[in-house]
């Protein structure tokens, strides 16, 4: 492995087989490594995935791709104890090309992917773990990996090794991150029926819907909880931040069974078959945590540069675009024999001119600002759901008495100041 590449790419996630096919197809030398058994062994996302981000890459890809279902409806679910106020939107457009999104197995999908880009040229070694970079007179010029004769150099190393980073930490690009910038998620693969899964969710052939969950679902943690479906499994889980984990003193399992026995849940997974339980970590830090992505012979991207906008659940869509962008810069500094950071920076401008950068900057303040005022979920949430109990119970109450009972429950003068003040607050942090 003592060979000379044009690019080491670390991580064989979305982000990283993303950055090795464009820059394999844009003829450069590169090695892909990925420290699991296969692309996806590793690798855990709720299973959405975006249309438009992956065609910039694969040109018609869901005409080979191994997807589940093209994703026609969203649903929006926040839960009490024993109710849920849901809304949602489903779109027959989304049910036919070119699709908006579908639901993915990253082990089933990621294998797929990473082939396109070994058949654009890119060489992938799976079971191999980056111990660190290699750096001389302060630029990076390679890794060492846990192989005999492990150093391989390369003139840029890419790195998408996911949350934790490790080795954009060593290279001082990011301190340790705290608890209440990263989230766990944990999630189940259900296996069941498909003629079930179309019958219990409206769907017909070759449809799927989501439903993101929010309030009871994570217990009032900050937090969402998800149940999708497939082809004939359906995946469920939970995602918190690790702070609200630790204070609240609740194991990530015990949620995710909670989730699954919770009334508004319990009928929809009926009658199915734990298929693989996985569990994972996911940068929530957002625009505020993302620290350096650039350095002389290295760009970070992906989950490891924390591109994830927690407010809408994106992710892949996000490190994929980051990818592309990394190697559109990498040709360029190819072209130019110059791998510099302030040749290479032209990732970070791209990057913020563009959806990513935009998106991570408009909601930079919301993780921390749900985070310092846990009353969105425990109490706004539960109070949302009496009131449309109260409005909607035919019991011979005037509907104009159920709105004073309604105003009248919401407190005093006090706690009505609270919640407008609250509620500006969470506009301006979305807005």
């Amino acid at each position: 492995m003592s060979e000379k590449f044009d690019c080491i790419v670390v991580g064989a996630g979305p982000a990283g087989i993303s950055c090795a096919h464009e820059l394999a197809k844009g003829g450069a030398k590169v090695l892909l490594l990925e420290r699991g058994e296969y692309p996806g062994s590793k690798n855990v996302m709720g299973g959405v995935l975006y249309r438009k981000m992956m065609e910039d890459v694969v040109p018609d890809f869901w005409k080979e791709a191994p997807l589940e279902r093209p994703i026609v409806e969203q649903r929006f679910m926040m839960m009490d104890k024993e109710s849920a106020v849901t809304v949602g939107y489903k779109g027959m457009e989304w049910g036919k090309e070119p699709y908006n999104n579908f639901t993915v197995l990253r082990a089933k999908f990621d294998q797929w992917f990473a082939e396109k880009a070994v058949q654009q040229g890119a060489i992938l070694i799976c079971e191999t773990v980056v111990l660190e970079c290699i750096v001389e007179n302060g630029k990076v010029v390679g890794v060492r990996t846990d192989r005999p004769n492990g150093e391989v150099y390369a003139d840029v190393v890419v790195l998408a090794d996911g949350v934790n980073s490790l080795l954009a930490q060593s290279l001082g690009f990011h301190k340790e991150y705290k608890p209440d910038e990263v989230a766990l998620a944990t999630m189940e693969i259900l296996k069941l029926d498909k003629g079930v899964i179309e019958d219990r969710f409206n769907l017909e052939d070759n449809q799927g819907c989501t439903i993101e969950l929010f309030g009871d679902a994570t217990k009032g943690i900050l937090g969402t909880g998800f149940l999708y479906t497939n082809k004939d499994t359906l995946s469920i889980g939970v995602g918190t931040l690790l702070s609200g984990l630790i204070k609240h003193k609740i194991k990530p399992y015990e949620l995710l069974e909670y989730v699954k026995n919770h009334p508004m849940i319990r009928p929809y997974i009926q009658g199915s078959e734990p298929q693989e339980y996985l569990a994972h970590l996911i940068p929530e830090g957002g625009f505020n945590s993302m620290g350096r992505i650039v350095g002389d012979g290295v760009i970070v991207i992906g989950d490891a540069s924390q591109l994830v906008n927690a407010i809408h659940r994106e992710g892949s869509n996000l490190a994929m675009t980051s990818g592309r962008l990394a190697a559109e810069t990498i040709l360029t500094a190819k072209a130019a024999g110059d791998f510099t950071e302030n040749m290479l920076g032209l990732y970070r401008t791209r990057l913020m001119a563009g959806f990513v950068g935009q998106d991570m900057q408009k909601y930079k303040d919301s993780t921390h600002h749900f985070d310092k005022f846990p009353q969105y979920f425990d109490e706004y949430i539960p109070m949302m759901n009496r009131a449309m109990s109260q409005m909607f119970t035919v019991d011979g109450t005037s509907k104009w008495d159920k709105q004073k009972k309604i105003w009248k429950d919401l407190g005093g003068t006090k706690e009505k100041m609270k919640l407008a003040r609250d509620m500006y607050r969470a506009w301006r942090v979305i807005k």
